[in-house]
């Protein structure tokens, strides 16, 4: 039985059809000569150079496999290595004689001129008959032989009899080469009856280093495979002859007529599954075009300029489905963005809720859309609140499906679509959605998502183990959107030359905000973030050497790059970042907690989903805006469109402080250290304004005397002889400044006594009075001792709540009593600038 070679791959062969026809013209000549292809041969021999084709070369001079190795040796010289020689340096051992040894070098010709026939082993060097021919017949030493005239070149007994190889045979007595005769062997001891005829069509090749196979496979199938192989080139996927070899031959021991034909289970590989998807992907993308994915039921939204797909076979109305697709197809040119398809998709899927309702509570299951009208609105709105009772939705999913089908019916009338002859002819005017059918959502502003401080200087003290988990990457990019406070988008796609500088020399970071198309935005950055990414395009410009600057990006990928010009993507980051938080210890907040109906601060777990990369942006404007950050330049610096959406930030942080003088007011002391028992709660709203606009401030605490409030502090009957007066009173928030009124009284005091120029009764009047300073220091001991006997929970809940108050209280302007606004609290005590 004889198997003859596959019949070239040439246009005019029988197997090409229209598609494969098309498919052929697509590849480029250019391609195919990169790859070495030959019709009659059907291999593809994989270059070593190329950026997403090649593998290196092992460093063994001799040695023509590839090298998957971080040492440069492939698997064969590497075990050689490892078994007997790994007290040399893999370069070593590559330039040593151990490393020719005993090397393996495949099959090649007889060395006589122009014999065809392959040679019996790489220490012969001859095929069979000449190495008898030498010694046997003549008896002659190599180089004698390879001279004497009766030596000469002999027939080809023809190639390999299995339809995937090029391997000659060595004699006439067997079809097969030595190793597919050495294979057939085997087989037939392991199995007694099998189909030769069908082991000749589907047994794989012998692997050769860098090749890739095509042969025994149809034209439609090693023509998918080129053109698939070639749109991955242009995509930037890597796809070394290791990752296609096995692709096709599974493809040939399935004997498929095209790639669509390959099924896979649940356990085959998941390169092949991806291979396929790929090869019949791009296939099926050759003359794709707007006009012909409108009428499918599976839009690829390549042809609209978006990625990833739009269905819409969930709506089993005709008529509704139709509509739904014209809408689409109206509305996808004016999106923009990476998630353009998801957002359409939301719409269409709040359709396809519409049409379940339709078709679960319509009495002809809303085939008719000139039967439909209020009703039946009200019924879809009645099943969305079923639905979210039992659990299926949430309420944030009803609110968006109803504001979709609201939105899309108001479009489709506007198209034009209830006119005679479209698909919403006779639809009544009542089937409509009103903002009153759509449900109301509790007010959730950007706001209120900030992260602690004590969780922030956690995760900032732990950034180096984001980095020996992941990568340099990973951990720049988190670290980067902490300091900055930018959409993880922004950070991610950051250019490399992203930073500059002002005129006073101050780093500048250059990003794009893509949320509101506006690009080339300037950020002021601190240094200690400028060093960092100017060793991060240290490192990407040694990384990508030959790559152009204007192309390269500060967090370059490394899949389907290999060039530094992608970036990573939120959704990476994002999954680094959960596995990197779910891996730390829980984090401890105090927190207020009540216990048998008293309130108790407690030192309570922190919810870790509540950290995520775009919390990093609200912690970012909830501390500038708790610092006293103005909010129009609060505003430019988080680039928002709106006031509003910055002020969001603001009420935050009145609802702060109001909790934080809440929290001090329990710790009141009159001006004999004694407490002010007073609960909190009680405070009335005017004393929460007045505190909030800085209150009328006298030295180290607050006067109630009521003439001195009226004349906003100008009115001090004892002339501001505060700790004397029974009007003064002090908290916990105020120890600092007690502390520095009494150094400075001491200190006064010793200069007074020090001088000689003044007169008695002068130094008398200005002398600080033993008993003022007693009583400052009794106020201090009694604050203190105070703050030791909390337990260490309302401790940290006291010193967060103090914090609070004394920067608010530094952001107003107090009569008489300037003061030096607080400085952003450092959540990273530890990094140098």
């Amino acid at each position: 039985m004889t198997i003859s070679l596959p019949t070239p791959l040439l246009p005019e062969t029988d197997e090409f059809d229209a598609v494969t026809a098309e498919l052929w013209a697509a590849v480029d000549t250019d391609f195919l000569a990169l790859l070495g292809w030959e019709p009659q041969m059907r291999v593809l021999y994989f270059p070593h150079d190329h950026l997403y084709l090649g593998v290196k070369a092992c460093i063994v001079p001799s040695c023509y496999r590839a090298s998957t190795y971080a040492c440069g040796l492939c698997s064969g010289c590497r075990s050689r290595w490892k078994r007997q020689w790994q007290d040399l340096s893999p370069e070593e051992f590559a330039a040593s004689p151990a490393a020719q040894a005993g090397r393996y070098l495949g099959i090649e010709n007889c060395v006589i001129t122009d014999c065809p026939r392959p040679w019996k082993g790489a220490r012969v060097r001859l095929c069979a008959a000449h190495n008898y021919q030498r010694t046997v017949t003549l008896k002659l030493p190599m180089e004698g032989f390879l001279l004497h005239p009766d030596v000469r070149a002999l027939e080809s007994y023809g190639l390999c009899q299995t339809a995937a190889c090029v391997r000659q045979r060595p004699g006439k007595t067997s079809p097969y080469c030595e190793a597919h005769k050495a294979r057939l062997r085997d087989l037939r001891r392991r199995v007694r009856d099998f189909d030769e005829d069908h082991w000749r069509r589907t047994v794989t090749p012998i692997d050769e280093a860098n090749e890739v196979n095509l042969r025994g496979l149809p034209d439609r199938v090693v023509t998918e495979v080129l053109y698939g192989l070639q749109e991955r080139i242009r995509d930037c996927v890597r796809t070394p002859y290791y990752k296609l070899r096995p692709f096709c031959d599974l493809l040939r021991r399935r004997q498929v007529s095209s790639i669509e034909e390959l099924e896979l289970t649940d356990q085959s590989s998941g390169l092949h599954r991806q291979l396929r998807d790929a090869f019949i992907r791009y296939a099926n993308r050759r003359g794709l075009s707007p006009e012909t994915e409108r009428h499918k039921d599976l839009w690829d939204l390549q042809a609209f300029g978006h990625t990833k797909w739009l269905r819409f076979t969930g709506i089993t109305q005709p008529w509704l489905r139709q509509a739904a697709k014209m809408w689409a197809w109206d509305d996808l040119p004016r999106r923009r963005g990476d998630n353009v398809g998801d957002t359409v998709q939301s719409q269409v899927n709040a359709l396809e809720k519409l049409s379940e309702s339709l078709r679960v509570q319509g009495p002809d299951h809303g085939a008719q859309p000139a039967a439909l009208g209020r009703g039946d609105i009200v019924a879809f709105g009645n099943r969305l609140a079923f639905l979210e009772q039992r659990g299926d939705i949430t309420l944030r999913s009803r609110h968006d499906n109803c504001t979709y089908v609201r939105r899309v019916l108001i479009r489709m009338r506007a198209m034009g679509l209830t006119r005679p002859g479209q698909p919403l002819h006779g639809l009544p005017d009542d089937f409509a959605m009103g903002l009153e059918d759509v449900p109301a959502l509790p007010d959730e502003d950007e706001a209120g998502h900030d992260l602690a401080p004590e969780v922030m200087e956690v995760l900032c003290a732990n950034l180096p183990q984001l980095e020996e988990a992941h990568n340099r990457e990973a951990r720049l990019a988190i670290e980067v959107l902490i300091d900055t406070g930018r959409r993880p988008v922004e950070i991610c796609k950051l250019a490399w030359d992203c930073l500059q500088r002002d005129g006073d020399g101050k780093p500048v970071l250059i990003y794009d905000n893509y949320k509101s198309h506006r690009y080339g935005r300037r950020l002021p950055i601190p240094e200690a973030t400028a060093g960092l990414i100017t060793e991060q395009q240290e490192r990407v410009r040694a990384q990508y050497p030959d790559t152009p600057q204007n192309r390269l990006k500060l967090l370059p990928t490394t899949y389907r790059c290999v060039d530094g010009t992608r970036s990573i993507s939120p959704a990476w980051v994002s999954g680094r970042h959960r596995m990197w938080v779910d891996s730390l210890p829980d984090f401890h907040v105090a927190a207020k907690v009540e216990i048998e109906g008293q309130p108790v601060t407690k030192m309570l777990p922190f919810d870790k989903t509540k950290i995520f990369p775009y919390a990093y942006r609200h912690t970012y404007a909830q501390r500038h805006a708790d610092a006293g950050v103005p909010v129009d330049v609060l505003q430019q610096l988080m680039d928002h469109e709106q006031l509003v959406t910055t002020q969001q930030y603001y009420r935050v942080g009145e609802q702060r402080r109001r909790e934080a003088v809440e929290r001090v007011t329990q710790m009141q002391f009159d001006r004999h250290g004694n407490h002010v028992w007073r609960q909190a709660k009680a405070l009335l709203d005017t004393e929460h304004l007045r505190r909030a606009v800085g209150e009328v401030a006298v030295p180290y605490g607050v006067c109630s005397e009521p003439s001195n409030v009226a004349a906003n502090g100008q009115d001090c009957p004892v002339r501001f002889r505060c700790v004397g007066c029974g009007h003064f009173r002090t908290d916990v928030s105020y120890l600092p400044d007690l502390e520095t009124y009494l150094a400075d009284l001491l200190r006064n005091r010793e200069r007074l006594l020090a001088a000689v120029a003044a007169d008695d009764w002068a130094k008398a009047e200005a002398l600080p009075s033993d008993e003022e300073i007693s009583r400052v220091r009794r106020l201090i001991r009694r604050v203190k001792d105070s703050v030791d006997d909390l337990s260490d929970e309302e401790r940290v809940e006291i010193d967060h709540a103090t914090t609070l108050v004394r920067r608010a209280r530094n952001s107003v302007v107090h009569v008489g009593l300037p003061r030096v606004r607080q400085p952003l609290p450092d959540i990273r005590p530890n990094r140098t600038a």
